[in-house]
């Protein structure tokens, strides 16, 4: 499946992105702005991908899906499962057919692709860039416990493909300085950015959410109307995949409340099942009718919704890099309350977030100081906006990829033999005045 090919039979950029395109979760939605990216500068670029997703178009872009796979189905989560190695099979050889065809300049290798883009240089001499949102070693044994035994294998090939990457770009400074110990030949930091900016436009209307958690819903709920909420109201956005923290949350809410009964807590995002499963949690520790769970909902509702809440939460257990969500966190205009674990503090200070102890009584003692002190709230609000308008704004994003990319595209320009055949120019980008 195939949309919208460049006009010239040669190609500039293969992104190899091994997941479902377009969504709106973390990794589908950075690479949305890094082909917005590419595409402004007038790249010729192929994107291989999965079939699962929006459809998206760009100029100067050329989007091929996988297969639609029967067998695997849809709702392939993030992380490793057997039905996303099933779609890296079929994504192999999508991208072997493109670069047999194209033989792109360079290949922009996300998450595991960079294993195949490692065979490409291997079998085409074609140079590629590692965009690194993981250490996929520490994640498998992480997700599979069973596989530790294999963790030296795993560190040994993970680090082979960064030490043949013509560049590393790792999502925060934690992974930088893993590809920095493997030997990486050159890394730039690209972090993620707020995503306010695409909901600015949405307004609140009083229509409210339907009835089945898990489902889109098209209107923007007024989630203290439907919700009877009349106290400090906390609000996580993300999925619920296990190392986000969820019932660490809840065990510490169920803590709070034994002191502050006005609490209450809303949860935007995941799946029908994982929702399922944290409200049998919730009523086991007897806060069901103070959590509420609103299902999926668009990003373009992620400022009127932030707008709605006292506190923003991320109470996140594991992992090294940056959840994308912390920068939407930092431009809302709410105090932020995160485990002081590495995977946040590489970003936020005490001067920017109530940061706390990865445990039950920590995070609720965190929660009761928010709850009962409206001029810290205030204090960490206000800075934590400085600090997003600062360095983590889509025009800071665009700004850094587009320097990184001039130093990328100058080192292929140089490295051109002078008997080649004339290709067409990478020209760096020029600022908008």
């Amino acid at each position: 499946m195939t949309s919208e090919n460049p006009s010239h039979s040669s190609l500039d950029i293969l992104l190899l992105a091994p997941h479902p395109f377009y969504q709106e979760r973390g990794t589908p939605m950075a690479v949305d702005m890094l082909l917005g990216v590419l595409s402004r500068r007038g790249l010729r670029t192929a994107l291989a991908t999965f079939a699962e997703g929006e459809e998206r178009a760009y100029p100067h872009v050329a989007i091929h899906r996988i297969a639609d796979l029967p067998l695997v189905g849809r709702g392939i989560a993030p992380g490793l499962s057997l039905k996303k190695l099933v779609c890296d099979v079929f994504l192999f050889g999508k991208a072997f057919k493109i670069v047999r065809k194209t033989r792109p300049r360079l290949i922009h290798a996300v998450e595991e692709s960079v294993f195949m883009a490692l065979v490409f240089r291997t079998l085409f001499k074609i140079p590629y860039i590692y965009d690194m949102d993981s250490s996929m070693s520490l994640q498998i044994i992480q997700k599979k416990p069973l596989l530790k035994p294999l963790g030296p294998f795993f560190r040994w090939i993970e680090g082979l493909a960064i030490r043949r990457a013509l560049m590393v770009i790792p999502v925060c400074n934690a992974l930088a300085d893993v590809a920095r110990a493997s030997g990486a030949a050159r890394v730039r930091v690209l972090c993620d950015v707020s995503m306010l900016s695409a909901s600015t436009s949405c307004t609140l209307p009083k229509e409210t959410l339907g009835e089945s958690p898990g489902e889109p819903s098209r209107a923007v709920p007024d989630l203290r109307c439907r919700y009877a909420i009349t106290g400090t109201c906390f609000m996580y956005v993300g999925n619920l995949e296990r190392y986000q923290g969820i019932d660490l949350l809840l065990e510490s809410l169920a803590i709070a409340l034994q002191t502050d009964p006005n609490l209450d807590m809303v949860i935007v995002g995941g799946r029908s099942q994982d929702i399922a499963n944290y409200q049998e949690r919730c009523r086991e520790l007897g806060i069901a009718a103070r959590v509420h769970f609103t299902g999926h909902l668009s990003v373009a509702m992620l400022h009127p919704l932030l707008q709605q809440a006292d506190a923003v939460v991320s109470p996140r257990i594991s992992g090294e890099n940056t959840p994308m969500k912390i920068y939407s966190y930092l431009d809302s205009g709410r105090p932020i309350l995160a485990t002081d674990l590495l995977t946040h503090t590489q970003v936020l200070t005490p001067e920017v977030a109530e940061l706390v102890h990865p445990d039950a009584p920590s995070m609720a003692a965190g929660m009761l100081r928010l709850s009962s002190d409206a001029e810290h709230r205030q204090r960490l609000a206000r800075t934590a906006k400085e600090l997003a308008a600062c360095d983590y704004s889509p025009v800071a994003f665009e700004r850094n990829l587009n320097a990184i990319y001039d130093d990328i595209l100058g080192r292929l320009e140089e490295s051109d033999p002078p008997s080649a055949s004339p290709r067409h120019p990478l020209t760096k980008h020029t600022p908008t005045p």
